[in-house]
């Protein structure tokens, strides 16, 4: 069967305990009634958002009776532009076809021009448009407004840039900064390009692991609950950035441990616990990032059905070898050609084997794990030869190549003896330019590293 990559859930009552399932998503945004005379209403203070400032989606009660306009003064601290159907539609060339990237759960998302001219302090730029497919269930309704709320009072490098958003009718789009370089989860498994370098995979980490950080540290906690490969977008340098907001929660309050709430996610990337109770708590976060630093070190989905049963859950598959020097090779990417630091390659391993505890008391905190991770960005203990590293002890792989090449005569031999007239008979390639490929003997591999080393030393 094809690979199939981890997918959504729904709701899952199935799964949590009759009085756990109590997360109020709100009513059907289908009627939207305007604020009553002398109903309360939460404004953001006038200065410029800030997590101190932050006004929680949950203080809002009934999201269902928020108005444009009411959901316009609430966030009018916030620098976010509300753009109207029109606007949007124009910046999108009418969602031509042509500007059309691609559709997530939310809907269809499609490449826009902002003009400076639209709004007094908008910059001329180039947007993500997603439109949201409204359907009869308030689900739709309430992920778009986590966004804007989140997203709209939220500010950090590795988080993606909420330009604005369009509340009209039955529109519900947003408008963020364009991420041409697109998804971890492109890069990672569909790349045609190659395979993403070390450095880069441990860049991406520590931004994806900073931006968590910055949400689990606010002064109300952010509870993403839905980290995975394809929500972790990046820019032109690589910098990961958080997206897709739409399953965010608040943290506890008080003395509250977690946040009981219906059991939504990806199947591969939620934690334990929260599948079995809906106890929603930021190590919930964490074993998700767990997992993705696991796929980063990999290079392999966190479900894939494509493989044997015991090795379709990569948690499952990877996670007694993380702690054993001498297994670690078993779970880092072939495609790497062992291009990486070692003692870099254990560290992330040991952080990956404590995010993924099965106690999410055990696992660290985001905050810990940042500046775990953050020295291996300066590990270079590796060599890079040409496009090949040799790392074995090269007198054992000069034995396997000759028996490698070896059977290779004896089939060049017998294809001699059936074919004599033939002219086709392959030999063994040898590259001449000082590169190393895949059919260098071990002993040129042996004689130009060490060459490396001694160049390198002097």
């Amino acid at each position: 069967s094809p690979m199939a990559s981890a997918q959504p859930w729904k709701s899952m009552f199935c799964c949590v305990g009759a009085g756990a399932a109590v997360d109020e998503e709100g009513p059907s945004p289908s009627s939207t009634p305007r604020r009553r005379r002398g109903e309360r209403r939460t404004l953001l203070p006038s200065s410029s958002a800030s997590t101190a400032s932050r006004v929680s989606l949950s203080s809002l009660g009934s999201t269902g009776t928020l108005t444009p306009e009411d959901l316009s003064l609430t966030l009018s601290g916030s620098n976010l532009h509300a753009f109207t159907y029109a606007e949007l539609k124009a910046a999108t060339a009418g969602f031509s076809r042509s500007r059309y990237l691609g559709c997530g759960g939310f809907g269809p998302v499609y490449k826009g021009q902002l003009a400076a001219e639209l709004r007094p302090g908008l910059e001329a730029q180039t947007v993500a448009v997603k439109y949201l497919d409204l359907d009869s269930s308030s689900q739709g309704h309430n992920e778009w407004l986590a966004e804007v709320f989140f997203l709209g009072q939220l500010r950090h490098r590795n988080l993606v840039k909420l330009v604005g958003y369009c509340y009209e009718e039955e529109h519900r789009m947003l408008a963020y900064e364009f991420m041409g370089t697109g998804s971890l989860e492109k890069h990672l498994f569909r790349s045609i390009d190659g395979p993403m370098p070390w450095m880069t995979r441990m860049k991406i980490a520590v931004g994806a692991a900073k931006g968590l950080a910055f949400l689990h540290g606010a002064d109300t906690p952010v509870i993403f609950r839905d980290l995975k490969a394809s929500n972790i977008l990046l820019d032109s340098d690589y910098t990961a950035k958080l997206s897709d907001f739409g399953l965010a929660k608040d943290g506890p309050n008080g003395d509250a441990t977690h946040v009981t709430t219906r059991i939504m996610g990806t199947h591969g990337y939620a934690a334990p616990e929260y599948i079995m109770t809906g106890h929603l708590t930021a190590k919930s976060d964490v074993y998700s990032f767990g997992v993705v630093l696991l796929e980063l070190l990999s290079g392999r989905r966190s479900i894939d059905r494509a493989r044997r049963s015991r090795e379709q859950s990569l948690v499952d598959y990877a996670r007694p070898y993380l702690k054993k020097q001498d297994k670690l090779h078993r779970v880092m990417d072939p495609a790497l050609e062992c291009q990486y630091s070692s003692q870099g390659a254990e560290l992330a391993a040991r952080v990956a084997y404590k995010c993924l505890s099965q106690n999410s008391k055990l696992r660290p905190t985001m905050k810990e794990v940042v500046q775990a991770l953050e020295p291996i960005l300066k590990m270079d203990d590796y060599l890079q030869v040409g496009t090949f590293v040799f790392t074995v002890e090269w007198k054992a792989d000069m034995k396997v190549e000759k028996i490698v090449e070896d059977k290779h005569q004896s089939h060049q031999d017998r294809h001699r003896q059936k074919f004599p007239n033939s002219t086709i008979h392959a030999d063994i390639l040898l590259q001449r330019d000082g590169a190393i490929g895949p059919y260098t003997t071990a002993l040129q591999r042996h004689r130009r590293a060490s060459s490396y080393t001694e160049e390198r030393g002097a």
